[in-house]
C-alpha cells in the first residue's frame, strides 16, 4: 500500500498526536446508549503466501488461505473488488469458507469511482450490489472511496450516488482529496451530510496524510484504516494513542468499531493487530480474539532474539 508513505528517516519527525474529537463526533457519540461494542479487526487482504508458517499452517494451499484467515480475525476489507467487479458466485463461495459472524467489507470497483466518478453508474453499482449478495450476513459495511480528484466541488454528485443507493446498506466513505480539509466549510458540509444520511466516514492513519486523520464520525460506528511502517517503533505508540481513544468512546457509547491494519509492505501486519488486540483487551476490557502465530521451531544456528522497541511490546522479527 502506497498510501501515506513517507521516507522511513523521517518517522520520527512527524507528529502522530491524534487530533481532538471533532463537536460533530461528540453529539454523535452522546446521541447513542450502547453498553458494549461490537469490534472487528483484520486486514486488507488474506492471500499472503508470507504468512504460510507464520499464521497459516505449512503447506497451506492458496485456496484455503481464506479459511485459515478466519480463524484468526473477524473481518476483512476487502481491496480484491475494487480490482475486479465481484460475482455471486465468488462471494458465495468466499463466504462458505468463513463462520457465521465474519464479515466482509467490499470496497466499491474502481470503474464505479474512479473510471466513472460516480456519474451513470447504475449499471455498474447493480452489478455491483449484485455481486456482493453472495456475502448475505457476511456482508459487513462497503467502503466507498471517490477518486482522490473528487474534492468538494463534487459533493453533489456523491450525495446524489448515496442517496440512490438502497437504504440498507451500511457504507462508509473515505475521502483523500486535500480539499475536504483544508476548508473547513466543505468539511463541516460533506460531514453534515453524512450525519444526515447516516453514512459513515472512515478514517485513515496514515503517515504521509495526517489530513485524513479527522476524527469525525457521522454514525456511532468506526471505521478506522491504520497504515504501519514495517513494526517501526512508532506503530506502537500509535497504536497505543488508538487504544486509547477507543476506550474513550466506549466510554460514550459507539456501537461498532472496524479496525484494519495495513503496511506499506503486509508481511507484519499480523504482528500489529496481535499487539493492538493485546492492549485493546487490557485497557478496555474487552476479549476480542488474538491471532495465533505458529511456534518457530529453533535451530543451533539461531541467533538471541531482538529485543522488544520498549522493553514490554513484540520483537520486530517475524
Amino acid at each position: 500500500m502506497e498510501f501515506g508513505k513517507v521516507d522511513p528517516n523521517t518517522l520520527d519527525a512527524i507528529d502522530f498526536t491524534l487530533p481532538a474529537d471533532p463537536a460533530g463526533t461528540t453529539a454523535i457519540l452522546q446521541a447513542t446508549n450502547h453498553a458494549r461494542p461490537e469490534i472487528f479487526v483484520g486486514c486488507a487482504k488474506w492471500g499472503r503466501k508470507d504468512w504460510v508458517g507464520k499464521i497459516y499452517p505449512p503447506g497451506t494451499r492458496e485456496s484455503d488461505f481464506l479459511e485459515h484467515y478466519a480463524r484468526h480475525f473477524n473481518c476483512i476489507e476487502m481491496n480484491a473488488t475494487f480490482y475486479r467487479m465481484p460475482t455471486v458466485s465468488q462471494t458465495n463461495g468466499w463466504r462458505e469458507k468463513v463462520g457465521p459472524d465474519f464479515k466482509f467489507c467490499p470496497k466499491f470497483t474502481e470503474d464505479i469511482t474512479h473510471g466513472k466518478r460516480l456519474k451513470d453508474v447504475q449499471e455498474l453499482t447493480d452489478r455491483f450490489l449484485e455481486g456482493i449478495a453472495g456475502f448475505q450476513n457476511n456482508l459487513g459495511p462497503i467502503f466507498l472511496m471517490p477518486h482522490p480528484g473528487m474534492g468538494p466541488q463534487t459533493q453533489d454528485t456523491l450525495e446524489a450516488f448515496l442517496t440512490g443507493l438502497p437504504r440498507d446498506l451500511d457504507v462508509f466513505v473515505e475521502f483523500r482529496n486535500a480539499g475536504w480539509f483544508s476548508d473547513p466549510q466543505a468539511f463541516g458540509s460533506v460531514f453534515d451530510m453524512l450525519t444526515h444520511n447516516h453514512y459513515g466516514s472512515v478514517i485513515s492513519d496514515a503517515s504521509g496524510r495526517r489530513d485524513c486523520v479527522h476524527m469525525r464520525l457521522t454514525t456511532p460506528e468506526a471505521f478506522i484504516r491504520f497504515v504501519g511502517n514495517g513494526l517501526h517503533p512508532t506503530d506502537y505508540t500509535r497504536i497505543d494513542a488508538w487504544v486509547q481513544r477507543i476506550k474513550q468512546w466506549m466510554g460514550h457509547g459507539i456501537q461498532k468499531i472496524y479496525f484494519f491494519m495495513h503496511q506499506h509492505d503486509e508481511l507484519h501486519s499480523p504482528e500489529l493487530i496481535k499487539y493492538f488486540i493485546a492492549e485493546l483487551n487490557k485497557h478496555c476490557g474487552t476479549h476480542v480474539r488474538e491471532p495465533a502465530f505458529i511456534p518457530r521451531q529453533s535451530t543451533l544456528f539461531d541467533l538471541p532474539p531482538a529485543s522488544a522497541p520498549s522493553g514490554r511490546r513484540p520483537s520486530r522479527k517475524s
